[in-house]
């Protein structure tokens, strides 16, 4: 039996899917199968499939269009090694990443999966300069699952048994990979390699998430399931607030006064919640808190002036903000390559 499966799950992605699959038969680490689940392509992509003669791949056809979070719980179904790493059908993996991520989960058996960062190349694979650095801690990792997906899921080594026991929630259609991380660092740990690993292709095929009307409705019901388990009471304004704490800058949001008020007391509702339930770590929670905390009154400097940064010092939250500032400044300062 392989080492690792490779999943990549495919729908119509004939102009880069050889690229993906290239990508992996180039890697340093060569004890593994690249599985393949073609979800209905109707564009050739199984030719371009079939076209690679190499015995480590294996293909499977979905009877019909199922889904993303259908087609790779089939993938995961009929895994066969140890471990399985994702990949989207339009990204590609640096050749290291294998290696570097087996020897990870090797040396770390307490953790269930491990990331890395992430950089954006173009649809003709030239780099866009761009990298989405990833937390590595594993406390930080678990403390921002109720506020961001834990890890970049086409960067994703996991034990295969972990992912079989925590298949993909199929009636999420959108933010099933989110819910999936959310759910297993529930229980247990996860990492990040500080590195750029793979690279996630932009172009003007490629279905956006957020674009899709549905996208918040599914954003919500994962923020609601992980404050359910929390034992918190909320309602529809709370979550709406919420939601927009990631995306104060993609929404130009500039938070008023009432929106620092509720700010305020939802997070010290949050931090008392989990020193009840202890479902986060601390003090990663209440740091991260305090980081969230110091970006909302930043974004609202422009409308407040001021009195923001008076919010901002005066806060009882300010406890948490140096640390949560602190631990996302390594994450950010960190050199990918």
């Amino acid at each position: 039996m392989p080492k690792v499966t490779v999943l990549i799950p495919v729908y119509n992605r004939v102009r880069f899917i050889g690229d993906a699959i290239d990508s992996v038969l180039a890697q340093t680490f060569d004890d593994f199968e690249l599985l393949l689940v073609d979800d209905g392509s109707t564009d050739g992509s199984q030719d371009t499939i079939r076209a690679h003669a190499d015995p480590r791949i294996r293909l499977i056809e979905n009877p019909r269009n199922l889904g993303i979070a259908a087609t790779r719980n089939r993938g995961i179904e009929a895994a066969r090694g140890e471990y399985l790493a994702f990949l989207d059908s339009d990204d590609r993996a640096l050749p290291d990443r294998l290696a570097r991520q087996v020897v990870f989960l090797d040396t770390h058996p307490d953790f269930a999966a491990v990331g890395s960062w992430i950089r954006w190349i173009d649809d003709s694979g030239a780099t866009r300069g761009r990298t989405k650095r990833k937390a590595a801690d594993p406390d930080q990792i678990a403390a921002e699952r109720l506020f961001r997906s834990c890890l970049e899921n086409s960067t994703a080594t996991a034990r295969t048994a972990v992912l079989k026991a925590y298949p993909h929630r199929e009636d999420y259609r959108l933010g099933s990979d989110y819910d999936l991380w959310a759910r297993i660092a529930a229980d247990y740990r996860l990492a990040a390699i500080p590195q750029v690993l793979v690279e996630r292709r932009q172009h003007d095929s490629q279905a956006s998430d957020e674009r899709n009307p549905d996208y918040k409705r599914w954003r919500l019901a994962i923020f609601a399931d992980q404050l359910d388990a929390l034992g918190i009471d909320f309602d529809d304004e709370d979550l709406e607030h919420h939601y927009v704490l990631r995306r104060m800058h993609k929404e130009a949001f500039r938070p008023d006064h009432a929106y620092l008020d509720w700010t305020e007391s939802w997070f010290t509702r949050l931090r008392e919640a989990n020193a009840a339930r202890g479902l986060y770590p601390e003090p990663a929670f209440s740091a991260a808190l305090g980081a969230f905390w110091s970006k909302t009154c930043w974004f609202a400097l422009p409308r407040l002036g001021p009195a923001a940064l008076v919010r901002f010092i005066r806060s009882p939250l300010r406890a948490t903000i140096w640390p949560g500032l602190r631990e996302e400044a390594r994450t950010r300062l960190r050199l990918g390559t």
